[in-house]
């Protein structure tokens, strides 16, 4: 019997594939056929490549599962380079261009110059949140990545909470809450599966306590997941504290919101009481490393790993690299430790960047790692250059020296959607010069010009 022709068959390279079974896989032969992976395994000495319409040839690279960032705001590129040095999270912060100041224009030619940098970075799938996501849903997913995206739900008038003004406001929160479902309507499960919604609760202290308990009914009436900020900032903590006479994670615990569908960002001003309570809900950790770090914090990853929480890896604001954000969660838990230990190394954090993401988005079953009957989602990066040599240890050198610049290739269901450093399916100067004129006219709004 004649073996079928496969859609697409890349060869050469080094595979790591994010399975258990088979972690790393030189000379490997994988081949896709109508979007899945339908064979992974190492070549046969004297076999032939086997048929395919296209075939990658590619020693000296390494193919990875693509990567997974569940927590970004891709629109927050514009800040990059500001932002990072004023010690708030830009919803916080007076003086820069805010979410509510952004047009539909606007958010569309920014996203999708987020969307672009992730790709371009070997990103496979976003869970993006941030405003008109009506509008930018569509357009980043057509840069060719898998887009989960939510417009940020909040009762809160955001644009008094950067001079420290609170005010609720029902309409608002019944309008950012209707939005949200009737994206998940529209576009929940579409484009062969690459879009997807959850419910992206903005924070605790940005909704209100009887607006949270109506987000935990829209969770349960509607299946969706939830995503959201979680003790991010002292503000919060001690807002919460003032209000609900509770920690953060405590009330989201009482609400019902607390539990193993929900994914959270940060959680870094936590008791141990919070920590203890937090795993055992199980929830999904978004690790924020980088943004963390250059904010002057770090999350407390080993006592939430060993309290039952689920460690995954977002970029938030400002960048998109991910194999950056894998360094600097590698290099931010040692640093708590104050040791290299042998449950904290480069295995752990890529398995937070591929399969841990999976999980925290529901589709385990579908993606995180290159196995046969997957969705076939992959990047390979070009390890031939000075910097990648020698690669003894494949996985080592990503981690550790690789930068998301190195991708070469990133397909999504086995559709090449970067090939040689550059978008397939858009312009990728286009977009930038776009995105440029979008942000300018913003911070020169934003200042008052």
């Amino acid at each position: 019997m004649s073996e079928p022709l496969y859609d697409l068959v890349v060869t050469g390279a080094t595979a790591l594939t994010g399975a258990p079974a088979s972690q790393t896989i030189e000379n490997a032969v994988i081949a896709v056929s109508q979007g899945r992976f339908a064979r992974v395994e190492a070549a046969r000495p004297g076999e032939a490549p086997p048929p395919a319409l296209k075939t990658l040839h590619l020693p000296g690279r390494v193919v990875t599962p693509g990567l997974v960032n569940v927590h970004t705001h891709a629109n927050l590129s514009l800040v990059r380079g500001v932002a990072e040095d004023l010690g708030f999270a830009p919803a916080y912060t007076p003086g820069i261009p805010q979410g509510h100041m952004v047009t539909p224009e606007e958010a569309y030619a920014i996203a999708r110059l987020g969307a672009l940098e992730a790709l371009l970075f070997g990103s496979t799938l976003i869970n993006d949140t941030f405003v008109h996501a009506d509008i930018v849903t569509p357009a980043m997913a057509d840069i060719g990545l898998r887009v989960w995206s939510c417009g940020r739900i909040h009762d809160v008038d955001f644009s008094g909470v950067s001079v420290g003004r609170w005010d609720y406001v029902d309409a608002i929160g019944e309008r950012t809450l209707a939005e949200a479902i009737e994206l998940a309507e529209r576009y929940d499960g579409k484009s062969n599966g690459r879009i997807g919604v959850q419910l992206a609760a903005h924070a605790p202290d940005t909704c209100s306590t009887p607006f949270l308990r109506r987000i935990a009914r829209a969770a349960e009436e509607t299946g969706l997941r939830v995503t959201t900020h979680l003790s991010q900032s002292k503000i919060e903590v001690a807002r919460i504290r003032e209000r609900d006479g509770k920690s953060p994670p405590e009330l989201l615990d009482e609400l019902g919101l607390l539990n193993d569908r929900l994914t959270a960002a940060h959680c870094i001003h936590v008791s141990d009481t919070d920590i203890a309570r937090i795993g055992r809900a199980g929830i999904h950790v978004a690790h924020i490393a980088k943004g963390n770090a250059t904010g002057a914090t770090i999350a407390p990853t080993h006592k939430l790993r060993a309290a039952g929480a689920r460690l995954a890896l977002g970029t938030d604001n400002m960048h998109a690299d991910m194999v950056e954000v894998m360094r600097w969660a590698l290099a931010v838990g040692r640093i708590q430790l104050g040791a290299v230990t042998p449950d904290w190394q480069p295995e752990t954090v890529f398995e937070m960047a591929t399969m841990a993401g999976a999980r925290a988005m529901g589709l385990q079953d579908e993606i995180g790692s290159i196995e046969i009957g997957k969705r076939a989602d992959f990047v390979a990066f070009d390890f031939r250059q000075p910097h990648l040599t020698p690669a003894i240890n494949p996985l080592g050198n990503l981690v550790h020296v690789a930068q998301g610049r190195d991708v070469e290739i990133v397909a999504v269901d086995g559709e090449l959607m970067v090939e040689n450093g550059r978008p397939t399916k858009v312009d990728a100067d286009a977009i930038r010069r776009e995105a440029a004129v979008a942000i300018e006219a913003l911070w020169k709004r934003a200042r008052g010009n």
